[in-house]
């Protein structure tokens, strides 16, 4: 008889690993702020949470405004707003149930969004976390190549207005 657990695995025993790239190793005074017994996770909700990871506040703000009434299979989404790669590993750890993350690629560095991707996938090994990549700065990150290298769902780019 099978399990969860064994559908888990099937539905996952083709992928490559060696597909996504390594996690960067993060400095000693980051790591101690992943250490699994420090996080308090918190209890799910009622609500799809969605991850905002972006170095843009008028990027927030517009998110806000788009999807604040926004109501999928009867529950209302929670928008968890953080500004860098950083703070996204630390909501990650605090709410594992994040059902969609909307992902800035240039950050803090110019992959700061493709190193995320990595950790979400390899580190966590969370692969049901939906990953919609967006971008101003395409040639960061060409779409062709992230889509082929990492495993998102969606990527997006747009021009800023001058």
């Amino acid at each position: 008889m099978s399990t969860e657990n064994d559908f888990e695995e099937d539905l996952f025993a083709d992928e490559d690993e060696e597909s996504l790239p390594a996690e960067e190793s993060l400095p000693e005074e980051d790591a101690a702020l992943f250490v699994a017994t420090n996080i308090q996770k918190k209890p799910p909700t009622d609500t799809w949470k969605v991850l905002v990871v972006d170095d843009e506040d008028d990027v927030h703000q517009m998110t806000k405004v788009v999807l604040d009434d926004f109501i999928f299979e009867n529950k209302p989404l929670e928008i968890l707003n953080v500004n860098s790669a950083k703070e996204a590993k630390q909501i990650l750890a605090e709410y594992p149930d994040i059902a969609v993350i909307l992902l800035d690629v240039v950050m803090e560095t110019s992959d700061a969004g493709l190193n995320l991707v990595g950790y979400i996938r390899k580190t966590l090994k969370n692969r049901f976390v939906r990953i919609v990549l967006r971008t101003g700065q395409p040639g960061y990150a060409p779409e062709k190549e992230v889509i082929r290298k990492y495993d998102i769902n969606d990527y997006t780019t747009f021009r800023r207005k001058s």
